[in-house]
Formats: structure tokens, sequence, C-alpha cells
């Protein structure tokens, strides 16, 4: 698949009526970026959502079936808890997993490919979910605003990493 996004820009597209798909070009290798999106030390530098929050849980049993588990939480205490089961993993291009929020949000499978050219990685996420109504529902969250932070916390980080 050729990507038509160029470097700090994220595409978010939805190629069926279950899917979103999510794609940014970073200036970094792709071996650089693996860890960023599998080591602990790095995913609580980035993947942060909203302003205001941290990551004081993050934990990554990175093998198929291995679990993982994040806590993020705000200042005033409330917290926001995901996880999910890893069901495929080829370092340092492809990464597979469930994604459960808990209560009434439905399990979606999470695709990560992982494409490097000419020293820069492409990172093209896809989110399917068990139905349309359940995507339009996470899309009517402000999904893409915190994608698009988490991006460029990413982005910044990355520059630390090398």
């Amino acid at each position: 698949m050729s990507e038509m996004n160029s470097v700090g820009e994220t595409t978010i597209t939805t190629p069926s009526d279950r899917e979103v798909m999510m794609a940014r070009t970073f200036e970094a290798p792709r071996a650089l970026v693996w860890d960023a999106y599998t080591k602990p030390e790095h995913l609580r530098h980035w993947l942060l959502g909203p302003e205001g929050w941290t990551m004081p849980v993050c934990e990554v049993d990175l093998r198929p079936g291995g679990e993982w588990h994040f806590v993020w939480r705000r200042s005033d205490g409330d917290e926001l808890e995901m996880r999910g089961v890893y069901r495929e993993i080829v370092p340092p291009e492809r990464l597979v997993n469930t994604e459960s929020w808990g209560g009434d949000w439905p399990e979606t499978e999470n695709t990560v490919q992982l494409s490097e050219e000419n020293g820069a990685t492409t990172v093209t996420t896809t989110i399917r979910y068990p139905s349309k109504e359940a995507r339009d529902a996470a899309m009517a969250t402000g999904m893409e605003d915190g994608a698009e932070r988490s991006y460029g916390l990413l982005e910044e980080h990355l520059k630390t990493m090398g």
C-alpha cells in the first residue's frame, strides 16, 4: 500500500464500515519506532491522550498471547484503563492486538504496520470494530484529536531516542 502522507501529517480514513485507519510518517528508522511502540519506557512518553494525563501503569508482555495493560490518570485522580492481548508480533514490522476499554465499549482488533523508506518510517494502524455503530461511536469521542496529539508526542520522543 502506498502512503500519500508527508512527514508529520496524520491521515485518518474509514476504509470500511467497521474500520478506522490512521497513517503517519516519522523521520526515524523503523527499529526505533518499533521500540517506541513496544517498550513501556517509551510508551509512557507519547501515548498520553488529552493534556494533563499521565500513564502510571504501562505493562507490556510482548509475545503472542501476552497481555498489555495501560492506565492513565488525571491530576484530579480520574482514571482511564485499557487492556488487550497480543495476537501477532513480527518485529519490527507488524503488531496485532486486541484492545478493550471495558464497560460498554466493544473489543477491537488493532493492526500496526511499520514500513521504512529512506530512513523514514510510515506507521499505519487499522482498528477493526465489531460493527459500524461501534466504529462511529469511537469516532465521535474525539479519537482523531487524541491520535494527533499522541503522534505529535511520539515525533518529539523519537528525537530523544536517536
